[in-house]
């Protein structure tokens, strides 16, 4: 049987389009690895959606003086052509919005407050006397009073991870306009971390977690230093899920974000199954006595929501799978600077994919991933990476070996005697390949590509210090068997490529004279519901295809007509670029 493999993915705010920042951050690391755990063979569930709820989305709707529904259409649709155009391919991405997203948040807050992990509390409340509203923790920034770092959030600083609240903070002031933030009482649910903390614990101490990441552990670490205490799970807002029971106090408030936000990976497993005729099949995933891996791609900000308070909830509700694995990614800068949507210093996804293939922005994003640190965006290079590895060693590589089997053999020769020359390649191939293996394993992305890239690169070398394109005129024999030996490592190293750059490698696959999909994966098209809703609906049947091996291309297999993989870029395109930003 296979094995399941979760892939649980950050829910952007439907409140403006992905930039490049998004991308790189949690939803192209996601799609690689789910790419990956397919070829391999896997059954992958991978899920998300937009998230419809929360501040933003009504701030968004004021301004514009329409109803959020209008908002997050807009927005859910936008995100839907951007996932398409760059082959990020979920299995559902659906919405927070949805009559199946309510009942199952509802579900897990009335089980929890069954069993005691929730309690009612009145607290003090951030209030913005400029804006007439209370403001979610997220919503006010000051003065961390353990760092001092002066832009702390008010429920968390991002720079020392220290949980917050934001009374706590110096010169606490709203994110929206900048205005002072005064405090007022306000009653609320709240999720009773305390109490849930010991078992909580008795989890995080089952197993090492030594192959989370350092900033994952990190995070984790310092919100439990501290102790855990109860955390307000309503707001008084009048856009979200609404608080179960029949409360007149509470009419006026909803669920607050974050806290139906992470149910959204339940939720949406489960819309999955129903969408199928399959409405039992999430179990496969969320069965804890099952064999499956659940795997969490986000932002380093949200990571204790996903290494406290959503397993927290998990174990309070009881008897579903808890995350395997988180593995955040720092924040990815532009051109040095951190990127910011106020000032529109962002790359946005939808104008990006005008003028560039998706697999030069895959290749790039993965190979400047910001896996360990914030890593940067820069146009200069992009360029040199496109030129000098895509174009100057893969592509190049597989266009020589291609062409010359294609012009002097008409397909894959029948290799004669093998020298220690070739087998001295075959055996780095093999190896390589192994090891490309266990960097994707640990979701060390930028790692794995770099490694299918040396092979690339021996693959290079080997073929230019052999000169088949000379020895042909002489010992046509032993050319062909350079030829057939430059084939398998080319054949090998696309498919430890296909996560990553998976349209050219499916082209290159078609060239090598294969006539199946080298990786399948699911199709997402969309649809409008009666009530207005851009819906995803999946076609095709892509489980359980493996694609994951060595090389087995046989002599006598046709190649067909090469063509190049990529094209060079024009130095040009640095200035232009750098023109744009800002404007």
């Amino acid at each position: 049987m296979a094995e399941h493999i979760l892939v649980s993915v950050a829910w952007p705010y439907a409140n403006g389009p992905f930039h490049v920042g998004h991308i790189a951050g949690a939803y192209l690391p996601a799609d690689i690895f789910a790419r990956y755990s397919r070829q391999r063979g896997r059954d992958v569930l991978m899920v998300s959606g937009s998230d419809c709820h929360g501040t933003p989305i009504t701030l968004a709707a004021e301004k514009e003086g329409v109803l959020p529904q209008a908002i997050i259409n807009r927005y859910h649709a936008s995100f839907i052509d951007t996932l398409r155009a760059m082959g990020i391919t979920f299995d559902l991405f659906t919405q927070t919005y949805t009559d199946n997203h309510y009942a199952a948040t509802t579900d897990i807050f009335e089980v929890l407050q069954s069993k005691g992990y929730i309690y009612r509390e009145t607290a003090v409340g951030s209030y913005s006397e400029s804006l007439g509203r209370f403001l979610p923790d997220r919503f006010v920034e000051g003065i961390c009073p353990n760092c001092k770092y002066d832009k702390a959030r008010g429920d968390q600083c991002d720079k020392c991870g220290q949980l917050r609240d934001p009374k706590e903070l110096g010169s606490p002031r709203s994110t929206v306009d900048g205005a002072p933030v005064t405090f007022r009482d306000t009653e609320h649910f709240y999720l009773d971390l305390e109490k849930l903390e010991p078992n909580l614990r008795t989890w995080l101490d089952s197993t090492s977690r030594d192959y989370w990441r350092s900033n994952t552990l990190a995070f984790t670490q310092n919100w439990l230093r501290e102790g855990l205490h109860g955390r307000a799970i309503t707001r008084d807002l009048e856009w979200g899920v609404p608080v179960p029971g029949n409360l007149p106090e509470f009419k006026d408030k909803r669920i607050y974000v974050w806290f139906d936000a992470v149910i959204g990976y339940y939720s949406a497993s489960l819309e999955w199954a129903k969408r199928t005729g399959q409405p039992d099949a999430w179990r496969a995933w969320w069965d804890p006595t099952r064999e499956s891996k659940s795997y969490y791609f986000i932002g380093k900000d949200n990571i204790p929501f996903h290494t406290i308070i959503w397993p927290a909830m998990l174990l309070g509700y009881g008897d579903r799978a808890l995350p395997f694995d988180v593995p955040a990614n720092e924040f990815l800068n532009l051109e040095g600077e951190k990127m910011s949507t106020s000032r529109n210093w962002a790359l946005w996804m939808p104008d990006l994919l005008t003028r560039y293939e998706p697999d030069l922005l895959r290749y790039y994003l993965t190979a400047a991933a910001p896996e360990g640190k914030d890593s940067n965006w820069s146009w200069a290079e992009f360029v040199q990476r496109v030129n000098s590895e895509l174009v100057a060693t893969w592509g190049n590589l597989a266009n020589r070996v291609l062409t010359l089997s294609q012009r002097n053999f008409g397909g894959v020769p029948t290799p004669g005697d093998f020298l220690p020359v070739d087998t001295t390649l075959m055996n780095a191939i093999e190896v390589g390949f192994e090891r490309t293996q266990e960097l994707y394993e640990a979701v060390k992305l930028r790692a794995a590509l770099q490694e299918a890239m040396s092979l690339a690169q021996l693959a290079n070398q080997y073929l230019s210090e052999q000169e088949p394109w000379k020895v042909v005129k002489v010992d046509p024999t032993r050319a062909g068997t350079v030829i057939f030996v430059a084939l398998r490592a080319v054949d090998t190293i696309n498919r430890l490529m296909a996560p990553i750059i998976p349209h050219a490698c499916q082209r290159l696959h078609a060239m090598l004279g294969f006539d199946d999909v080298l990786a399948p994966q699911p199709v997402v098209e969309s649809e409008i519901d009666p009530d207005g809703q851009q819906r995803p609906v999946l076609t095709g049947d892509y489980r359980h295809h493996a694609g994951w091996h060595i090389s087995t291309l046989k002599p006598g297999t046709l190649i067909r007509e090469p063509a190049p993989l990529f094209r060079k870029l024009d130095d040009t395109l640095v200035a232009e670029e750098l023109a744009r930003l800002g404007s």
